[in-house]
């Protein structure tokens, strides 16, 4: 299984053939130096990032991102993460109506302890519950 830099390569070669650049690091180095204001990348430093030995800071990131023309969430975590997101936040505004949105309005005014309290107590209702449907 790839790391984390090993999949960054992967997405950062393949943005380069979208944009109609080949994946080379002479050519990274060449584009992302011009677009960039810090110190200079070397040739060694960007090729590290084609051969997944590396990952660029958060502001070289951002810099790929807007040459490339991608977003910088997906360039630097994969659009797996953004679809997840997506798909949470669909299956909680799908999944609660007005009286669950209510309670948690209420839950959330409560004082921390007594939040803690209730809680508890839900966990103790869903392990409860898996333990029924389980047979255990």
């Amino acid at each position: 299984m790839k790391n984390a830099k090993e999949l960054f390569a992967d997405r950062l070669r393949d943005a380069m053939k979208a944009a109609g650049y080949e994946p080379k690091p002479a050519v990274l180095e060449r584009e992302f130096n011009t677009r960039y204001w810090g110190k200079a990348m070397t040739l060694h430093g960007v090729r590290r990032w084609l051969r997944g030995e590396t990952l660029p800071t958060h502001d070289k990131l951002l810099v790929l991102a807007e040459w490339l023309g991608v977003s910088p969430v997906e360039l630097g975590f994969g659009d797996g993460i953004t679809r997840k997101v997506q798909e949470r936040r669909a299956r909680w505004d799908s999944g609660i109506g007005y009286e669950d949105r209510e309670l948690f309005e209420a839950f959330l005014k409560l004082p921390v302890p007594q939040r803690k309290v209730i809680r508890d107590v839900i966990l103790a209702f869903v392990k409860a519950s898996q333990v029924d449907a389980s047979g255990v």
